[in-house]
């Protein structure tokens, strides 16, 4: 009986260390393959700016010359998204994308964590930090202005929100898809954003932090939206899906998401857009399959309604078959107004030269 208990102590010892190891190993295997992708993932034109406040921003610029163009992803989205647009522009003059801070190649400090007399005081997803950490980047990085603001998604607010806060910085917006201030006031959709689109992207969290998630990519079980290979085999959307920094900066910006948007609601109503500002809205004519239709029909009204009241006399273009993933599945579209935008904006320069 002794000898029983023995080897029945011994094989629930034996499955003990098995499930200690399954737990322990994947989280390790993969803290260790996003510390070696994140080096391999920085391009040769891309660079880290210290921007203070213990964060780092990656900034990659591609082209040369005036007007500088910034490139500004969409929500918890990453800038490789702008690759094709970026390589499709440079020809022209400097293109450049970033990664707001704790997305993609980017990096922030641990909430409530100071460095030196300063703190992080405000949310790292609202649109007031995300706006003051693109200032200090356009600074350090020693950007030239006034520059051309390319934004989509949740970037159309920061963008209007910087060229409120930094009027003379900016000579052009450019908003694609954009986010109306006022969405969130619609009952319907603040539900489905905090009672569905939210919790989706928290339940991303976990898988992310102890390793499954690269397991399941690996076992071909979860693919990525977007696959933008910078090598034969390392893709950055498959680095971004297993790497737990990233998807909490995603959850943030979608969490403070209302936040933004009330954010520029108020400015705008005690600062308008200079009049010199030169404003293009290009909107696509389908749904967003990923969101109920209903909410489309909402989302597509209140933008309606926005270009209606605040921007009227802008230029707007309008994407037959297009959504807001056109900046990636349709990116000539894009590159075809920007291409006409800077060329513009250099004819003007150059008649300006004595």
């Amino acid at each position: 009986e002794g000898a029983k208990t023995s080897r029945c102590w011994s094989t629930v010892t034996s499955v003990g260390k098995c499930l200690l190891l399954i737990i322990l190993i994947p989280p390790f295997l993969n803290y260790a393959s996003l510390q070696r992708e994140g080096q391999l993932l920085l391009p040769e034109d891309g660079e880290m700016i210290d921007i203070g406040l213990g964060q780092k921003m990656h900034l990659m610029c591609k082209g040369q010359g005036q007007p500088v163009v910034i490139l500004d992803a969409p929500t918890g989205m990453s800038s490789d998204i702008w690759f094709h647009v970026q390589e499709n522009s440079a020809l022209l003059t400097k293109m450049c994308t970033y990664d707001r801070v704790g997305l993609g190649l980017s990096k922030r400090v641990l909430q409530n964590e100071s460095t030196g007399t300063d703190k992080v005081s405000v949310q790292s997803g609202t649109g007031v930090q995300m706006v003051d950490n693109l200032h200090r980047l356009v600074r350090l990085a020693g950007l030239a202005t006034p520059l051309i603001l390319v934004g989509s998604d949740l970037d159309t607010l920061n963008a209007r929100f910087y060229k409120h806060i930094h009027d003379a910085q900016v000579s052009d917006l450019v908003l694609i898809d954009p986010i109306p201030e006022d969405i969130f006031e619609e009952d319907q959709w603040q539900k489905y954003w905090y009672s569905q689109l939210v919790p989706s992207l928290q339940a991303m969290q976990f898988p992310a932090a102890t390793g499954i998630s690269r397991i399941l990519i690996i076992l071909g079980l979860l693919k990525p939206a977007m696959v933008q290979c910078y090598h034969m085999s390392l893709c950055s959307q498959k680095y971004l899906l297993s790497n737990p920094a990233h998807q909490s900066s995603a959850v943030d910006e979608n969490i403070f998401l209302n936040e933004s948007a009330s954010q520029v609601r108020e400015i705008s109503k005690f600062k308008h857009l200079s009049s010199r500002t030169s404003v293009s809205v290009i909107i696509g004519d389908s749904f967003d399959e990923q969101i109920p239709a209903p909410l489309n029909q909402v989302v597509a009204q209140l933008q309606k309604t926005l270009l209606e009241q605040t921007y009227l006399s802008a230029n707007q273009i309008h994407v037959k078959g297009g959504d807001r993933r056109m900046i990636y599945k349709r990116p000539s579209v894009v590159s075809k107004h920007l291409w006409k935008l800077v060329s513009q904006r250099q004819s003007k320069q150059q008649s300006q030269w004595p």
